[in-house]
């Protein structure tokens, strides 16, 4: 129906303030709606302070009037003892007669058990509202539940020749200001931050958020850490990337965002560990085939042997465009 189409849009918009805070949770948004009006609305609480989730928010809200109301949830309430109690056995206590959800969580703790909790209290569930949306918003969330690992975002900016630097290292600024806020929204969305030990040598970044209001990531060198760098506190790793890949997702990071030069993203790439390539690209052109590549090492052969898929998203930040892209 359209009004659940409508609902279920500002419990994502609502999802959007606990995108920052909650992870290791989800970021989720609700919405109590009674007599076509929204009577409650609650997003994920943060981690680090009460980790209440979105459904307990918006029910406290609208108070005794979510009896025989409907709740919007973005993804499936959950019917276990975390560190909150079950939002099942609040919302049953709420007699709330409805609940519209997005997904449902692939959370083998969950994985339909609230649904089930719901309807088998009377209360009439539907599922599948704005999936889209919800699947999109939720993606490295879910992309951890289902594979144990965090969902891998390599970010380059480029000149529209492709390169990332000129050929005596410089590459301040390829980009102007609006995308490299951008960049620090990035970083405040993951959970972890890795560079090569290269990158720190020239560049000595600090990898912290300072453009907008966020968490700055747990930062992570490929190599040796060079004395005095800006990157500290920072940990070294000097295994397989694929093995630092699946120790981040065992201690519950979901996204995990690459900020590396040429030489780790062509290895990130050419191991097939990358889940999406965020690229900044300039209206610049630098000229020649001297300056850095988006990615160093061998490529392939021939066209046969390329790797395809789709821009999922196309965005205009200033004078410059961002590119997400998805390999198939």
């Amino acid at each position: 129906m359209k009004d659940d189409a409508n609902f279920m849009a500002a419990a994502v918009t609502v999802a959007e303030k606990a995108r920052f805070w909650s992870s290791p949770n989800p970021w989720v948004g609700a919405v109590v709606v009674a007599k076509g009006q929204i009577i409650g609305e609650g997003a994920t609480g943060s981690f680090q302070i009460d980790s209440v989730h979105a459904e307990i928010s918006a029910l406290k809200v609208a108070g005794e009037l979510a009896k025989g109301a409907t709740l919007y949830t973005t993804l499936e309430p959950c019917n276990h003892q975390g560190l909150t109690g079950p939002c099942t056995d609040e919302i049953i206590k709420s007699e709330i007669k409805r609940v519209v959800v997005g997904l449902v969580d692939p959370d083998e703790r969950v994985s339909g058990s609230g649904i089930e909790a719901l309807r088998s209290a009377g209360i009439e569930v539907e599922v599948g509202q704005n999936s889209a949306d919800v699947e999109k918003q939720l993606l490295p969330y879910l992309h951890h539940r289902r594979t144990g690992r965090p969902y891998v975002v390599l970010k380059l900016a480029a000149t529209l020749d492709g390169r990332i630097a000129a050929p005596d290292g410089s590459s301040n600024w390829i980009t102007g200001e609006e995308a490299r806020i951008d960049v620090h929204k990035l970083r405040a969305e993951s959970d972890a931050i890795c560079v090569g030990a290269g990158t720190v040598r020239s560049d000595d970044p600090m990898l912290t958020v300072r453009s907008v209001d966020g968490p700055s990531p747990r930062r992570v060198v490929i190599g040796e850490i060079p004395e005095g760098s800006q990157v500290e506190p920072a940990e070294s790793w000097k295994g397989p990337l694929g093995d630092l890949i699946q120790n981040l997702g065992d201690e519950g990071m979901l996204q995990l965002l690459v900020e590396g030069g040429a030489d780790l993203a062509g290895q990130m790439h050419r191991e097939g560990l990358v889940d999406r390539y965020v690229i900044y690209v300039s209206p610049s052109i630098m000229g020649g085939d001297d300056g850095k590549p988006l990615l160093s090492g061998d490529g392939v052969s021939t066209m046969e042997s390329i790797k395809r898929g789709r821009f999922a998203d196309v965005t205009q930040l200033g004078e410059d465009v961002r590119l997400d892209l998805v390999l198939s």
